[in-house]
Order: structure tokens, then sequence, then C-alpha cells
């Protein structure tokens, strides 16, 4: 019993760390360079997934529990590695993009209708690069009548 509660609070803790580091990389290459205005901690609260967080920190709980020191380090080291590469800024980039970019998105509001890609999709606002534009624009969420 002591044992799984070990992994489970060692898979919580190391899957943490990688967690920040995806998303700190996610913050230094995708979102300053597109200048999107969203802190860090709300970037990082609202991009959990819940299920992936308990799959890794199973993962990670167990390796580093139930198997060797040698195995351990391999696996945990590999994830470790992946996590910061998102430091790197074309990884950092691509992943951002693939977690937070919807492409060819067309947005309504009362008087207008904007197409493009949608950089960031927030709590309040929507930052849009509009194609006809040809400009970064920050949508309030309130004011979009719907997604096309």
């Amino acid at each position: 019993m002591i044992k799984l509660i070990q992994a489970l609070l060692s898979g919580v803790f190391f899957t943490f760390i990688l967690d920040f580091f995806i998303i700190l990389g996610i913050q230094i290459n995708y979102i300053r360079p597109h200048n999107i205005n969203v802190f860090y901690n709300i970037l990082f609260a609202d991009h959990q997934n819940i299920f992936i967080f308990l799959f890794f920190t199973i993962i990670i709980g167990y390796l580093i529990t139930y198997t060797t020191t040698k195995s351990a380090l391999i696996g945990v080291g590999t994830l470790f590695i992946l996590a910061f590469a998102t430091l790197i800024p074309p990884i950092g980039e691509k992943v951002g993009e693939f977690i937070l970019l919807k492409k060819d998105i067309t947005l309504k509001t009362a008087k207008f209708s904007y197409h493009g890609n949608i950089y960031y999709d927030g709590r309040s606002e929507i930052t849009m690069y509009d194609y006809k534009l040809k400009k970064v624009i920050i949508l309030n969420k309130n004011q979009v009548i719907g997604e096309y």
C-alpha cells in the first residue's frame, strides 16, 4: 500500500514538472511571438487534461517505483528530453500550433464576419489573424455570435 502511494505521489510530481516545461515552451515560442496577451498560469490551468495527466502519472509512478533504476532513468529521461524539446523555438512553436491553432475559421459578430486563423481562444478574448485585414485582431468572446 505504501509503495502504491509512493508511486502515485512520485508520478504526480514528475508529471507536473514535465507539464510545466511543455507549457513553458509553448509560452516562450508560440504565445510571445504572436503577442498574445495571456499569463503563464492561465495558459497552464486552462490547458490541462486530467486523463492525460493521470495516464502519465501512473506510467511515471510505475517506472520510478516498480522498475529497475536503469529502466526508470531511460523512461523518465526520455520524457524529460521530449518536454525540454519544447524550449527549442521551432519545436515549441509546432507544439503550440498543434494544441492552440485553429486554421481557416470564420467568426461572426453583429456587424462583421472575420475569416482566418485563431491563434488563441482564451477565457474572454479570441486572438485571430484575419486574412482580409492581414493583421492580428482581438475579439471579445461576448460579441462573437458564432463560428462557421
